[in-house]
């Protein structure tokens, strides 16, 4: 299988990127699947019942808080 990836970084309001995580978190928990939009292009990701749920924290010159899904 082709390697897809989606790699993007906008700046934001802290309230519009809790909203934007929202938004994930509510696909997840509906459906089994995640849209994303690229260039007119629509991806479906399914994601099955059961993930590994990997949160890294990481405070320094620049601060990180990093969720990551696997399956």
């Amino acid at each position: 299988m082709d390697l897809f990836e989606i790699d993007e970084t906008r700046r934001m309001s802290r309230e519009d990127a809790a909203a934007r995580l929202r938004e994930l978190a509510d696909a997840l928990a509906k459906n089994n699947s995640v849209e994303f939009e690229r260039g007119g292009n629509r991806i479906t990701v399914r994601v099955p019942d059961e993930v590994n749920l990997k949160v890294e924290v990481e405070l320094g010159d620049e601060n990180e808080l990093e969720i990551e899904l696997t399956w």
